[in-house]
């Protein structure tokens, strides 16, 4: 794409972007000031500048619950099933068809993390398979028109009420449902090679579209769009982006300074993490495991790296020893108490906060191994 070309392409992505009426679209109203519960103590900060106010929280935080939760948790193999098992697009949407999560209780969930010793949630509102835990108006695969519930609704609500900060995981550089997002071809022209933009499928899928770069725009459109959804909606405090591989590979098709702007005006008082990094504008890193640059990124990872890497950091880690959503076949090899106690010594030790996963059973209710071993670190933490 030559200059004249991303100018235009970054143009009409800002213009459509921007214009949408998300939930209502443009600023929010004048309105009196409400803080969030989870910020108890931090009120007249808040009042004067809510960004500084939440990554202050943030900062002393200390630990938080991460939730992979979705349609792939019914085929018990992990969030990455529809990429590793090759499944088909449209084999795959079936799993809308058989989501049940009458075991998701956000109410039980909250008490639960407190007693852990959590002071926030996060949960990933949309994963890579592009399956939405929100109402949207920008897809129908989702939990509302799968089964009439909006469960990070229902999670925003229990967590202002019991005083967590609730953070939402967004897949904003991966989807493997959207006909838009870049293809396996296109992955391999930059100077990081990845894999992981399409399933690799032996035969074409005629959802997919992506035929040359302008195109791309179109995904750029629709994640705007949801991101603003979410932040009028939920007003998380964060909005945690992934993969950090997505942009990596392909950062020339990200106008990424334009989706911390659509974001910052969505909610100025929302923090931005994605991963290691990209521009620098991120509020805080959330490496997995360990506080370092991505050892696949190349030269923009590394870069990227040096813009944040004294920044505030959040490990995160989970509770299964491969995967992030639930995986039966890690049943019996769970982290035990001594080694999520170890992983909080870790993160006290860099200064840091831990963002520790658990993958809910197919109907949404928590593991029970995991449930039984962080509710003993809970009291060990007093």
């Amino acid at each position: 794409m030559n200059d004249l070309g991303r100018r235009e392409f970054l143009a009409t992505a800002a213009g459509l972007a921007t214009g949408l009426a998300a939930c209502g679209g443009g600023a929010p109203k004048e309105e009196a000031v409400t803080v969030p519960s989870f910020l108890a103590g931090y009120e007249d900060l808040y009042r004067q500048d809510p960004r500084v106010a939440t990554k202050k929280w943030f900062d002393e935080a200390r630990y938080g619950l991460f939730m992979h939760y979705g349609v792939y948790s019914q085929l018990a193999h992990g969030e990455w099933v529809q990429l590793r098992e090759t499944i088909p697009v449209a084999e795959y949407a079936k799993l809308a068809d058989t989501f049940d999560p009458s075991g998701f209780d956000a109410e039980a969930i909250c008490d639960w993390a407190k007693a852990c010793g959590m002071k926030y949630v996060n949960m990933t509102a949309r994963h890579h398979d592009s399956f939405c835990l929100f109402r949207t108006n920008e897809s129908e695969f989702n939990s509302v028109t799968a089964v009439g519930r909006d469960l990070v609704g229902e999670l925003a609500e229990a967590c202002e009420k019991k005083g967590l900060g609730l953070c939402l995981y967004y897949s904003y550089a991966l989807d493997w449902k959207h006909p838009y997002f870049y293809s396996r071809e296109a992955s391999m022209q930059g100077e990081v090679q990845w894999t992981s933009a399409r399933p690799d499928y032996a035969e074409p899928q005629p959802e997919y579209l992506y035929a040359k770069e302008e195109d791309f725009t179109e995904y750029l459109i629709f994640v705007h769009a949801q991101m603003r959804e979410i932040l009028h909606r939920y007003h998380p405090a964060v909005l945690w982006l992934d993969p950090i591989m997505g942009y990596y590979s392909r950062p020339d098709l990200f106008p990424i300074e334009l989706t911390y702007e659509i974001i910052r005006e969505a909610d100025p008082g929302v923090l931005i993490c994605f991963k290691q990094g990209a521009n620098g504008d991120e509020d805080f890193t959330a490496p997995e495991r360990e506080p370092r640059a991505h050892q696949h990124g190349g030269e923009v990872g590394r870069l990227a790296w040096e813009k944040n890497e004294h920044k505030k950091v959040e490990i995160c880690d989970t509770m299964q020893p491969r995967v992030w959503g639930y995986d039966e076949r890690n049943d019996g090899e769970h982290r035990t108490v001594d080694e999520v106690l170890g992983m909080l010594d870790h993160v006290d030790g860099i200064g840091g906060n831990l963002l520790l996963n658990t993958g809910p059973l197919p109907d949404g209710s928590i593991h029970p191994t995991d449930l039984e071993r962080l509710l003993e670190v809970g009291k060990r933490l007093g």
